[in-house]
């Protein structure tokens, strides 16, 4: 696969879903799930919490908001690792009341791929707490060696690694050549690898946890970050969805947050017109 495959289709669907639910007014104040985030008592202690959002979903990151308050202020929060950064960036240097611009320095902040204005209390609602926010995504330089590590194909059972070809088809809209298929999975899995290291390495303490906010897909307990984390780690998985979840989410989750459903839109529409004017 050339660079000139980045963004891939997936990520734009993302952006593209993004700016439909803006448009159509969703910026509005959301309504959290019942009991959200007092909800997330019953799954401590726990050395891991794992969050899944639905990326084109304003209510999730209100959600991951009001959990990073939630735990810094009972006392149970000791880091967060997010999948909007790469690893090795962190915000531990910063003083709590740092700016914005600081802290999207610190953690390189890629605007085109995560929009600022969307995460932006997640990730200040943990500085200004004093908890250390740590991007946990695989750097974009390491992509195509992990394209071609197919050492990564043997990371998840057969099955697991069937669900997730299965996963990254269907979320590139069925477009993708089916060659490029293997490759881009190794690149899913090693992102995962990438967020499991960077929580594993996050600072912990008694009575505390480290919060992973990512996708859905990456923190699913049969393919996600779960099948990568040390196994004495306490983990626990919260899978937040819009509408009506898969009935699946059980399998894969400790604790599903449902939020409303989103206005119905075919994010891969502009995409297919895109393919076809290429042929």
């Amino acid at each position: 696969m050339t660079a000139a495959c980045f963004p891939t289709p997936a990520t734009t669907r993302r952006l593209l879903a993004l700016t439909v639910l803006l448009l159509a007014g969703c910026a509005a104040p959301a309504r959290l799930p019942p009991a959200w985030p007092g909800s997330l008592a019953q799954l401590l202690p726990a050395d891991v919490l794992l969050l899944g959002e639905q990326h084109d979903a304003p209510a999730h990151q209100v959600m991951e908001r009001a959990a990073v308050q939630w735990l810094a202020a009972s006392g149970h929060l000791s880091a967060l690792v997010i999948e909007m950064a790469d690893a090795g960036r962190s915000t531990a240097g910063l003083a709590p009341g740092a700016g914005a611009a600081e802290v999207r320095a610190a953690l390189g902040w890629d605007e085109r791929l995560w929009p600022w204005e969307r995460y932006a209390g997640v990730v200040l609602a943990a500085v200004r707490a004093g908890v250390p926010v740590l991007g946990g995504n695989l750097p974009r330089a390491a992509m195509r060696g992990a394209m071609q590590d197919t050492a990564l194909d043997a990371a998840l059972t057969p099955g697991a690694h069937a669900a997730q070809l299965h996963a990254v088809r269907e979320g590139h809209c069925g477009l993708l050549p089916e060659a490029q298929l293997p490759g881009m999975v190794r690149i899913q899995i090693a992102r995962d690898q990438s967020m499991a290291r960077t929580v594993a390495a996050a600072p912990r303490a008694p009575g505390r946890v480290v919060l992973l906010v990512a996708g859905g897909g990456h923190v699913l307990r049969s393919r996600g970050v779960p099948v990568h984390l040390p196994k004495n780690l306490r983990q626990k998985v919260v899978l937040a969805h819009a509408g009506v979840g898969d009935a699946a989410i059980d399998t894969e989750a400790d604790m599903r947050a449902a939020t409303a459903a989103l206005p119905a839109h075919d994010a891969c529409a502009p995409l297919r017109a895109q393919a076809a004017a290429r042929e």
